[in-house]
Order: C-alpha cells, then sequence, then structure tokens
C-alpha cells in the first residue's frame, strides 16, 4: 500500500496465446533512489491461479524508479505442451531458435511517486508481450 512517502506496485500477467491467466511466474521486484543509485533487490513472489502476484515487497521512501523481473522461460517450458495444443499451427517453440522461450525473461522498469500506487500488467505469449499502467 502507498503512503505520502512510498509507492505501492502490483501487477499481473495474461497468457494472450491461450487466453488466461499465466500462474506460476517468477517475480522480482527491485529499486533505487536516483537514475544513477544501484538497484537494491528487495524480494519476489510468484503469480497465483489469477496470474496475480499480490505480496510484492513493500518500496523503500525515496524510490524513484522500479524494476520488474518476470522469469518466463520456466513458465513457458512448463507450458509447452499445453500450449502446442492450444495453437496447433504455432507451437510455442517455432522458429525461435531456442528449446525454451524467445523472451526467456522480461524485464519492466519504470518511474514512480511517492503517494501512487501503480499496477502494471504483462500481456505475454512465447513471441512477444506488452506492458501499460493499469489502475
Amino acid at each position: 500500500m502507498s503512503t505520502d512517502t512510498t509507492a505501492s506496485v502490483s501487477t499481473h500477467i495474461l497468457d494472450t496465446s491461450i487466453g488466461r491467466p499465466a500462474e506460476g511466474v517468477a517475480i522480482t521486484l527491485a529499486a533505487r533512489a536516483g537514475s544513477d543509485a544501484a538497484w537494491v533487490t528487495l524480494g519476489g513472489s510468484a503469480t497465483d491461479a489469477d496470474g496475480r502476484c499480490k505480496d510484492l515487497p513493500v518500496l523503500p521512501v525515496g524510490t524513484t524508479h522500479v524494476r520488474l523481473d518476470f522469469e518466463t522461460e520456466a513458465y513457458f517450458l512448463s507450458k509447452q505442451n499445453q500450449q502446442a495444443e492450444a495453437q496447433q499451427d504455432a507451437p510455442a517453440n517455432r522458429d525461435s531458435g531456442t528449446a525454451g522461450a524467445f523472451f526467456p525473461e522480461v524485464a519492466i522498469t519504470f518511474a514512480v511517486v511517492p503517494g501512487q500506487h501503480y499496477h502494471v500488467p504483462l500481456l505475454l505469449n512465447p513471441f512477444g508481450y506488452s506492458v501499460y499502467r493499469g489502475s
């Protein structure tokens, strides 16, 4: 939860290749105070059955930038057979040149302002992703 001196962050993931939430994706949250400051890893969590990550660490006072790292490769490897069935004409590793995901990880960096809440959804598929500031 945000306060007057801190911001807060939440996220969820929708696997658009199957039209369902992405369960079990590990997420790490890092923060820094200023563009020149070093990143500090605050901790992480994993998405639940609804693709939501409700227990990300609290941001420290003075945070100006946040980075969410999504470990997508393990998710796609575990879902590869299901996705191949769901996308009969576009198997999960088609043309990727790898046995796993084309994007093995997704890192999203954004600026924050104290007192604001930032919900950052990730729309994910084996060959692309999109993010936006949600509500």
